[in-house]
């Protein structure tokens, strides 16, 4: 068993997990993912469509004929991070094909590494598989080459997520995301549904809905018969069987039409909101290109709250923003004690090439940045402990993870993968595995963590 650490970068996606074996002279493809849940989906759908032409899928650089790095281009860090898993890929295996965020820049990358075999830009999934062709050809073989009806997965196999758009129709000035991924493209809502469906019939639990702007969903349908299709979709999924969760979600008025349905416990729908508001004070707020109206969310927080009690809320912020002067950090806090936020992940602000933000005036020092992160970190960790202390002698249920010899690692309703804390049941778990939802009763917590016992 392992608990969270509090410092993980909130924007991650779980390690991809890769299984499986080839048959004798099958061509084999290796795949490193890297950033977001949203670019785990995008190395998904790369790999079911390798699969399907009859390639394997190797978990490691040896066993494979090529390798695939989907990078990330969100912070200059996660650049550095992309660009060094290039260059491991191509010591370990020479044969590298390039994708992702940061394949938008190609200049960038073969400045770097001139030896890749292609570089393309995020959801580019022809050329991708071009370039696979033409450095390891195809040879499929129908009788043997199946597919799980849900396609490849690099996640457990009881939780997935659900990418239900593409882009951003935010200009934050500290985000360069609608440059590579563009404007907002909601994909149809019965592709979607029909996705989530064949999820559910092969075993998903939990579904993890995730997008640039969850509940913008929709709003770029021109002719559109709902005026909010986020919340229609919402209603059909908390109808298959499964936990759904919403990531991304902007705080636009008609997200009050959501949290209704999410006090029903006759649906799934989570009572989960990950919102990134990134900010309080309303001149950083102006500064980032953000909306700034801090005390009208908190009265939507409190509303939220009174219509479904049990509603957890997580959210991001950015400290040492261009500008943020120690009163602005204050108010932050201040906001933090009021709003009292159930999840709280931190950046530290960071230049990202081609972002507006970086020529904005009075950039604040490394340092600063680093004892503000503490600073929030710690007021986050005390709210949480104290949350977290009240569920003690309660009954809910959780979603199982893993097991292993020491116990079982689970979610609570209120934690999404990774990025939340786990439950942890460390007696009578014997005869638990990964995708059981069982009731416990929770006696003891942490920080970030609950433990607890199978209720009987």
């Amino acid at each position: 068993m392992s608990q969270n650490p509090p410092d993980l970068r909130p924007d991650l996606a779980p390690r991809a997990r890769i299984e499986g074996d080839a048959r004798p002279g099958q061509p084999t493809v290796g795949m490193v993912s890297l950033g977001c849940p949203k670019a785990l989906v995008d190395s998904e759908r790369i790999l079911t469509r390798l699969r399907a032409e009859g390639y394997a899928i190797s978990p490691d650089y040896a066993g494979a004929d090529a390798v695939i790095v989907n990078t990330c281009g969100f912070l200059d860090s996660a650049k550095a991070e992309s660009l060094g898993a290039i260059g491991d890929a191509l010591r370990e295996n020479g044969r590298v094909i390039v994708t992702g965020c940061l394949g938008a820049d190609p200049e960038y990358i073969t400045g770097a590494h001139p030896k890749v075999l292609a570089v393309t830009g995020p959801q580019q999934y022809e050329q991708v598989l071009d370039a696979v062709h033409a450095a390891v050809p195809p040879s499929p073989d129908p009788f043997v080459d199946l597919l799980p009806p849900a396609g490849i997965k690099l996640t457990p196999r009881h939780y997935s997520y659900l990418k239900i758009s593409e882009g951003c129709d935010h200009k934050c000035r500290f985000c360069i995301i609608p440059d590579m991924r563009g404007r907002l493209r909601s994909r149809p809502m019965a592709a979607v549904m029909r996705e989530a469906e064949k999820l559910v019939q092969s075993g998903v639990k939990e579904i993890l809905v995730i997008s640039q702007d969850t509940s913008a969903y929709g709003t770029d349908w021109k002719g559109r018969d709902s005026k909010f299709p986020i919340l229609d979709l919402s209603r059909d999924l908390s109808t298959l069987g499964a936990w759904v969760r919403l990531h991304y979600v902007y705080p636009y008025p008609h997200v009050r039409n959501l949290v209704p349905l999410m006090a029903d416990p006759a649906n799934g729908l989570l009572p989960y909101l990950d919102i990134p508001f990134q900010h309080a004070h309303p001149d950083t707020l102006r500064r980032m290109a953000r909306p700034a109206a801090a005390e009208r969310t908190l009265d939507e927080i409190a509303a939220w709250r009174r219509d479904c009690p049990e509603i957890v809320l997580r959210s991001t912020f950015i400290v040492g923003y261009p500008g943020e002067t120690e009163e602005e950090f204050q108010t932050l806090l201040d906001w933090m004690d009021e709003a009292q936020l159930d999840r709280v992940g931190c950046f530290r602000y960071e230049n990202v090439a081609g972002a507006r933000s970086n020529a904005l005036p009075d950039h604040v020092p490394d340092e600063i940045k680093d004892e503000r992160w503490h600073r929030l970190m710690a007021k986050a960790q005390a709210i949480s402990e104290a949350k977290l202390a009240a569920k003690v002698g309660q009954r809910m249920e959780v979603l199982v993870d893993e097991v292993d010899d020491e116990g079982a690692t689970c979610r609570t309703r209120a934690d999404a993968p990774e990025i939340d804390g786990n439950l942890f049941i460390d007696d009578g778990f014997e005869g638990l595995a990964p995708g059981d939802i069982v009731t416990v009763d929770v006696d003891e917590a942490s920080d970030y963590d609950l433990w607890g016992r199978i209720a009987r």
